[in-house]
């Protein structure tokens, strides 16, 4: 029986349909702007590629789009197919599928599909699979891969860490100049890394009014409402985006009015979203009074460390204390000061089967951390796109297992 709970929507929403629709059309629509385009992971040099005149396209953004959509469980296949295999990151495997299939959730919005790139950028500071997607388009369509190789695991984010780094991106200056048929004018790179930085701030500032009690928003909202902070940084228009929603926030914290009614529970998400899920999970649990309040996934786009005056290696040190490249250390004792911070009663596990790189429940940190912190904790197994590793049923009932732990404690 379907339920009648609603997710409430936010205002703003119908202003980042145009924001976004508008960035696509100017990509791959009749309005695109017959600049070179770029395809960059993430968590890549977005600002240098802005700043050389690259149009700037993130397939990560299709990968969900493809899980959101739940057309990814049929594309995945004809990736596995092609030699990909079922157990590598499921965002690479469909948007390979989608490629090869030529079908794409661009098609809806009546555009042809992902641009084709002259150049792709990637920054390995998220896993290795992104350099192998990359790698793939290379050489389908003949043009440069080039990037950044960030160490993983790391522990201190030390000067010859961010030395390393800097050098790494500064060097892709000179094969993207002649690529791009630019040169790089670094007033230019100052202009489009303070944008990124306004953007990182106001994200933050959304992130941070779930802190209050009820919070006015939670992690599957923000899930939709950071799509600006991932293709858009850099640009006015996140900017002026982030001042709207952040306006509506703080109305609502105001007039006291909280994403979950009646809130009795606040939940930590540690992991990918489950992208074909998000309306399920949220209803869910706006049945069972808990807000989802914070999440290291969403935060992963507050690059507080850009630095206009020194852009590369504000570049460096942005991208490389992302929480999914750091040692277990600095990952708990971040998520000890998130559970502070937005007053956590406990703590939810994705085990991403095809993420391991963004999945922190395989080598016992949920029982240390539980231990250290005495908050509850429960692992959900799943996937962020492949929704054949996911069990709707199974989830739901650790759910409320959950909860009821949590109503006990």
């Amino acid at each position: 029986m379907p339920s009648s709970v609603e997710v409430k929507g936010f205002e703003a929403g119908k202003k980042m349909k145009g924001v976004m629709g508008q960035y696509f059309m100017e990509l791959m629509g009749p309005e695109a702007s017959g600049r070179k385009i770029a395809w960059c992971t993430s968590v890549g040099p977005a600002e240098l590629l802005r700043a050389l005149g690259f149009e700037v396209y993130f397939p990560e953004n299709h990968g969900a789009m493809l899980g959101a959509s739940r057309m990814a469980t049929d594309l995945i296949p004809l990736a596995n197919a092609r030699g990909f295999s079922p157990d590598i990151c499921s965002y690479l495997t469909s948007d390979v599928g989608s490629y090869l299939k030529g079908e794409s959730p661009f098609n809806k919005m009546k555009l042809p599909g992902p641009p084709k790139a002259d150049v792709l950028v990637f920054n390995t500071n998220q896993c290795r699979d992104v350099k192998d997607w990359f790698g793939f388009y290379a050489r389908e369509w003949n043009v440069p891969c080039i990037g950044v190789h960030t160490p993983r695991a790391i522990g201190e984010v030390n000067d010859i860490i961010i030395e390393a780094v800097a050098k790494q991106i500064e060097a892709l200056v000179e094969p993207l100049e002649k690529i791009s048929g630019n040169k790089l004018d670094m007033d230019k790179l100052a202009q489009v890394t303070e944008l990124s930085r306004k953007c990182t701030e106001l994200w933050k500032a959304v992130l941070e009014t779930a802190a209050n009690v009820p919070s006015p928003i939670t992690f599957f909202d923000d899930t939709i409402q950071m799509g600006p902070a991932v293709v858009l940084r850099g640009t006015q228009e996140a900017v002026d985006y982030y001042e709207i929603l952040l306006a509506e926030l703080e109305q609502r914290i105001a007039d006291g009015v909280g994403a979950v009614d009646d809130e009795k529970y606040r939940i930590y998400w540690e992991g990918m979203p489950i992208w074909g899920k998000l309306k399920n999970l949220a209803v869910q649990f706006i049945e069972l009074q808990a807000a989802v309040v914070a999440s290291t996934y969403c935060n992963s786009w507050i690059f507080d460390d850009l630095d206009p005056d020194k852009p590369f290696e504000g570049m460096a040190r942005a991208y490389s204390k992302i929480y999914i490249c750091r040692s277990d250390e600095p990952k708990e004792a971040y998520m000890e000061r998130m559970i502070e911070k937005f007053k956590i009663d406990g703590v939810l596990y994705h085990n991403a089967k095809t993420c391991p790189n963004n999945s922190n429940s395989r080598y016992d940190m949920p029982q240390r951390f539980g231990a250290r912190t005495g908050k509850p904790f429960v692992v959900i197994d799943g996937d962020l796109n492949d929704l054949r590793l996911y069990s709707e049923e199974q989830t739901r009932t650790n759910i409320e297992a959950f909860i009821e732990q949590l109503s006990q404690g």
